[in-house]
């Protein structure tokens, strides 16, 4: 479904995305380290890791003999893939490969910007990103974000790997991180552990429901037609459940209806992923402040969070002095 479609439907104009100044200076940098089949790349890996290569073979993947439907280009980097696992190739960087990764049911097409080999004996995921490393360090919360995508580009192969029955050890659970080093352009490398981001995507993907299941619990008047009117497609949205949180103004175009949702039921998502984390159980803030003024009474499901709460709630009142 076209979600810009929906939400503009429904009032809501999407609002986010790169300024068209970030994109061209992603664009100048990612160049830059491309230039001459990924020379600065294979620096960084021999300075930086310790890997003794000079040079790589490169494969483009941006077309398959003038051809750029994703599923031809899927092939060809499974075939790739298959071929270097098995050693018919040594040094080879696969330039935008495309990888498929099944999601509640659905299967979705990935992009990584590179995938390289022999690292270790390992396959590693490359993310060239444009935002600096100052001294050695990039903003946490860009790089939080990069490794997320990374993760899912990293389940992506093992499936593809299973699919081939490969050994999956040949898959790195850490990612190669190219941006740029202080105030300049020469590119900076940076391998970053993923295990974590591993771990939780899976969990997240394991408890996606699938379409199919969605839609049988809905009315049979319910649409998604952007031809409808707004009230019956917002009656529809209202009867799906939403994981909203503020993160996803930056990237989701049903970002500002979910959030007057969230909003108008004071559900702690609305205040960020780590508060909703904190109230498992209960949903929302009002309610949670009910538990903890003693107007009401917490059921068997809530009953662990609400004694947490009370706890806390004594401990900032002890900080603050008003209970000795």
């Amino acid at each position: 479904m076209d979600k810009t479609a929906l939400a503009r439907r429904m009032g809501h104009e999407p609002r986010f995305g790169q300024s068209p100044f970030a994109i061209a200076r992603e664009e100048a940098f990612k160049s830059s380290v491309r230039w001459g089949s990924y020379a600065e790349l294979i620096r960084l890996l021999r300075e930086e890791l310790g890997v003794p290569v000079e040079e790589a073979k490169l494969q483009d993947l941006t077309d398959v003999g003038g051809v750029t439907t994703l599923a031809t280009r899927e092939r060809e980097t499974r075939g790739l893939i298959e071929r270097v696992a098995a050693g018919d190739e040594e040094r080879l960087i696969l330039q935008n490969p495309v990888l498929t990764l099944e999601v509640a049911g659905r299967l979705a097409y990935l992009e990584p910007d590179v995938l390289t080999h022999r690292i270790d004996g390992r396959f590693h995921i490359v993310a060239i990103r444009s935002f600096p490393a100052i001294d050695g360090q990039a903003n946490p919360t860009a790089v939080a974000q990069t490794a997320k995508q990374a993760a899912v580009h990293v389940l992506a192969l093992r499936q593809a790997f299973r699919a081939a029955g490969l050994d999956q050890g040949q898959i790195a659970d850490t990612f190669l991180l190219v941006c740029p080093k202080d105030f300049s352009n020469r590119p900076y490398l940076r391998q970053v552990d993923l295990r974590q981001e591993l771990d939780a995507l899976e969990f997240q993907l394991n408890r996606l429901h699938r379409a199919e299941d969605l839609v049988r619990d809905l009315p049979a008047a319910a649409t998604l037609d952007t031809e409808r009117e707004p009230g019956e497609l917002r009656d529809t949205v209202g009867r799906l459940d939403a994981a909203y949180v503020p993160d996803c103004l930056s990237f989701c175009e049903m970002a500002h209806h979910c959030r007057d949702e969230a909003d108008a039921f004071a559900a702690p998502a609305r205040l960020g992923g780590a508060l909703r984390n904190d109230l498992p159980g209960i949903d929302s803030t009002s309610t949670a402040l009910a538990y903890l003024d003693g107007v009401l009474v917490a059921g068997e499901e809530a009953t662990e969070t609400v004694e947490l709460l009370l706890a806390a709630e004594h401990l900032h009142r002890l900080r603050r002095g008003e209970v000795a």
